[in-house]
C-alpha cells in the first residue's frame, strides 16, 4: 500500500468518524485500493488518521485502547490477537460522560481496566516485561471504553480495516484512579456491568486480559516500539475488555465495577 493510497484511505475514514463528505450510515468496506490488507498497512492507516484527527475538534492523541486481549472479545469478533488503537483528548471524561444514542452508528461499552503513565516507556526499557512496564505506571483505574460500530458489518471490513479505524474506538471514561501498588493484584480483580443498578449479568477477571492486565501493556510497549514509537508519560492506557461489548439503548445507566476500585458510568439519552 504506497503513501498516497495511505492518505486516501485516511481520508476516507477521518470523514467517516466526523461524519462528513455524506457520511451518514456505516461504511461497508473500504474501496479496494484504499484497502489495507496487512496490519502493517492497517497501522500506517491508522497513524495518517491521527495525524488528521489531531488537528480537529477530537483533540491530540492523548493515549491508546487495547482491543481482543481478552477470550470473550477474540471469540467475539474472531480475531486472535490484540488490536491497537489511539484516544484522543476531547473523547476522554472523568468518571462520568452522558452520550446521545443518535450521535452514534451503534454505541457500544466495554468494561476494562486502564493505566495511567507517569514515565515513558522506551526502548531503553526493552526487554519488555510486567516489572518494566509497571514502573512507569502511577495509577490505575476503572474504564468504560465508548466504541462504535463505523463499519456495517465487522467481519466483512475485515481486520486491517478496523485496526485503520482504531478498532471502534470513540473514547472512555475513566473512575477516580489509584494508585498501583494499592490494587493487591490487577489479575485477581473482578469486573462487570452494572446496568440500571442491577447486579452485574456478566462479569470477567483481570487474569482474563493476556493473563495479566500487565501483558496487554508489554504487548501494546513492543508494538509501539516496533513501529518506531514510545509510549509517554501522561498517556493513558485502557487494556481490554473483560466482558462482551454491551449496546445500550436511550434512559439506560450503566456503571462500570471492578472490586472496591471507584466506578465509571455512562448515561444514555
Amino acid at each position: 500500500m504506497d503513501h498516497a493510497a495511505i492518505n486516501r484511505a485516511a481520508a476516507i475514514l477521518t470523514s467517516l468518524r466526523q461524519r462528513n463528505d455524506g457520511f451518514t450510515a456505516p461504511l461497508a468496506t473500504l474501496p479496494e485500493e484504499e484497502r489495507p490488507d496487512n496490519l502493517a498497512a492497517a497501522y500506517a492507516v491508522q497513524s495518517a488518521v491521527a495525524m488528521r484527527l489531531s488537528q480537529s475538534a477530537l483533540g491530540e492523541a492523548c493515549g491508546w485502547k487495547i482491543g481482543c486481549t481478552t477470550a470473550v472479545m477474540q471469540d467475539y469478533l474472531s480475531i486472535a490477537h490484540p488490536c491497537a488503537g489511539r484516544l484522543y483528548r476531547q473523547r476522554v471524561f472523568e468518571e462520568h460522560a452522558t452520550l446521545a444514542a443518535d450521535d452514534f452508528f451503534q454505541l457500544g461499552l466495554e468494561c476494562e481496566i486502564a493505566v495511567w503513565l507517569r514515565a515513558d516507556i522506551t526502548d531503553s526499557s526493552a526487554p519488555f516485561t510486567h516489572a518494566s512496564v509497571a514502573e512507569a505506571v502511577s495509577y490505575a483505574c476503572v474504564s468504560i471504553e465508548i466504541v462504535e460500530h463505523r463499519f456495517s458489518d465487522f467481519a466483512l471490513a475485515g481486520t486491517p480495516s478496523l485496526i485503520a479505524d482504531d478498532f471502534f474506538s470513540v473514547g472512555c471514561v475513566h473512575a477516580a484512579p489509584m494508585p498501583l501498588t494499592d490494587l493487591h493484584g490487577l489479575a485477581h480483580l473482578t469486573g462487570g456491568f452494572s446496568i440500571d443498578g442491577a447486579s452485574p449479568e456478566h462479569e470477567g477477571s483481570g487474569a482474563e486480559i493476556l493473563g495479566h492486565p500487565l501483558s496487554a501493556l508489554v504487548w501494546l510497549a513492543e508494538h509501539v516500539s516496533a513501529a518506531g514509537e514510545a509510549l509517554r508519560a501522561g498517556q493513558l492506557i485502557t487494556l481490554g475488555s473483560v466482558v462482551k461489548t454491551i449496546y445500550p439503548q436511550a434512559g439506560t445507566h450503566v456503571e462500570a465495577r471492578f472490586g472496591d476500585m471507584p466506578s465509571a458510568h455512562v448515561h444514555v439519552t
